[in-house]
C-alpha cells in the first residue's frame, strides 16, 4: 500500500526541473509547478519600476486628461487597476475617471472588462476571443482617420497593432502603466543560462515578451546565445503563456508550446502533457525505466538520482543494449578527468540510486550497459 502511495504521490512533473523568468506572479506560478512535482529554478529575467515612481505614465495621464481621446483601449486588467490606482496617488484619479467615462472604452476581454466595471465605468464593448486583433478590427472597421487613440500598454509588445492605426491615419497615444527593466541581480539569470545550455533545466517559461527578450539579450551578451537557442532547439522545452510572448523567441527561429487559454494554470498542464511525453523509457531486466531530468521513475517510483549518475545513465540510454566503454562514459561525466575510476565510483552510486542493480550490467574489460530486456534487444541493437 505504501509503495503505491509513492508511485501515484510524486506528481506529473517529479523528476523536471523548471525554469521561471516571471518577475510578476512567479511565486503562484513556481507554487502550480512544484504541487504536481517539479523542481523550480526561479530565475526573474525583468523588474518592474512601480507605477507612482513612473514619470512617464504620469505625463500620459495628464496629456489625457487635458486632451480628451477619441477612444481608450484596456489591454490588461492588472495595468487597467494599476493606472488607476496611480491616479488616485497623484490626486488624479477623480479627473481621470471623468475623462473615461466620456470616450469610446474598449476592453480586451473578460478580465478587463471587470476591472473596468470595478472603477465604476462602463466599456463600450469587449471581445470574447481576448484578441488585440479583433479589437484592431472592430477600429479599423469603424475608421480611426483624424481620431485620437489611447493604447493602455503593459509592458508588452503590440505587434502591428499601433502600426496599423497610425497607418489608418489615428494619432494613437501610448499610455505606458509600467515599464521593464533589466534585474538588479543577474546571477539567477546568468545560473539561469547556464543550467538550460547544460541541460539542467528540462523547460523554461516564459509569460511576458520582455522577459523572453531579456533572457536572449543576457544570453549574447555572455556569448551564450548560439548555445542557448540549441538547447531550446533539442533539450529544453520552452513554454510560452501566449503568442504575444513567445514573438521574441520566434524571431530567433526557436518553436515553442502555448496553451490553447492564455493562463498560468493551461501553461502548467501543458507542460504536464509534454514533459513526461518527451522522457525516454525504456524496458530493462524486467521493470520499466523512465529518464527523466534529474531522476528516473523504476516501475512508477521516483528515484531521485545525482548529477553525475544521470549523465552516465542518459549515455547508456542512447544506445540502449550496447556496451558503452568507460572512456565514453568518463567524457560523459561533469567535469571530466583522466582517472575512470570516477566511473567506477559514479555508477555505483547510480546503481544505489536506482535500488535495482540489475538494470545496468557490468561488461568485464568492456564497460557497461543497459540491461535491455531480451524482448527487445533486437529493436534497439540492430540499428
Amino acid at each position: 500500500m505504501d509503495d503505491e502511495r509513492q508511485r501515484s504521490d510524486h506528481g506529473p512533473l517529479a523528476g523536471f526541473t523548471v525554469g521561471v523568468t516571471a518577475a510578476r506572479r512567479a511565486d503562484e506560478l513556481a507554487a502550480l509547478l512544484q504541487r504536481r512535482g517539479a523542481a523550480v529554478l526561479h530565475a526573474p529575467a525583468l523588474r518592474i519600476v512601480p507605477l507612482a515612481d513612473d514619470s512617464e505614465l504620469l505625463a500620459a495621464t495628464k496629456q489625457l486628461i487635458d486632451q480628451a481621446p477619441d477612444v481608450v483601449v484596456a489591454t490588461t486588467a492588472i495595468g487597467f487597476r494599476g493606472w488607476i490606482e496611480a491616479a488616485d496617488g497623484w490626486g488624479l484619479g477623480d479627473a481621470l475617471l471623468e475623462r473615461l467615462r466620456a470616450v469610446e472604452l474598449l476592453a480586451r476581454g473578460p478580465k478587463v472588462k471587470g476591472a473596468v466595471r470595478a472603477a465604476g465605468l462602463t466599456e463600450e464593448w469587449s471581445p470574447a476571443s481576448e484578441s488585440m486583433a479583433e479589437v484592431l478590427d472592430r477600429l479599423l472597421e469603424e475608421g480611426v482617420d483624424g481620431r485620437r487613440i489611447a493604447v493602455q500598454l503593459h509592458g508588452e509588445p503590440l505587434p502591428g497593432f499601433v502600426e496599423s492605426l497610425r497607418a489608418g491615419g489615428a494619432e494613437v497615444v501610448g499610455v505606458p502603466v509600467y515599464r521593464w527593466l533589466p534585474p538588479e541581480d543577474l546571477g539567477p539569470v546568468d545560473r539561469l543560462l547556464d543550467a538550460a545550455v547544460s541541460r539542467g533545466v528540462d523547460a523554461v517559461t516564459f509569460t511576458s515578451a520582455p522577459a523572453a527578450a531579456s533572457l536572449l539579450s543576457r544570453a549574447e551578451e555572455r556569448g551564450q546565445l548560439p548555445e542557448l537557442l540549441a538547447a531550446f532547439g533539442h533539450d529544453v522545452l520552452p513554454a510560452c503563456v501566449g503568442p504575444v510572448t513567445a514573438v521574441p523567441l520566434q524571431g530567433h527561429g526557436v518553436e515553442t508550446v502555448q496553451p490553447e487559454r492564455f493562463r498560468l494554470g493551461p501553461l502548467v498542464q501543458l507542460l504536464c502533457q509534454e514533459l513526461p511525453g518527451r522522457a525516454r523509457a525504456l524496458p530493462v531486466a524486467g521493470h520499466r525505466l523512465e529518464i527523466r531530468g534529474h531522476a528516473v521513475l523504476v516501475d512508477g517510483e521516483l528515484r531521485t538520482v545525482p548529477p553525475a549518475g544521470m549523465s552516465l545513465l542518459r549515455a547508456l540510454s542512447r544506445r540502449p543494449g550496447w556496451v558503452v566503454p568507460r572512456a565514453d562514459l568518463l567524457r560523459a561525466l561533469p567535469g571530466t578527468g583522466r582517472d575512470e575510476h570516477a566511473v567506477e565510483t559514479a555508477m555505483a552510486r547510480l546503481r544505489t540510486a536506482l535500488g535495482t542493480p540489475k538494470l545496468i550490467q557490468t561488461v568485464v574489460k568492456r564497460g557497461y550497459r543497459l540491461a535491455l530486456d531480451p524482448a527487445t534487444d533486437a529493436k534497439y541493437t540492430d540499428a
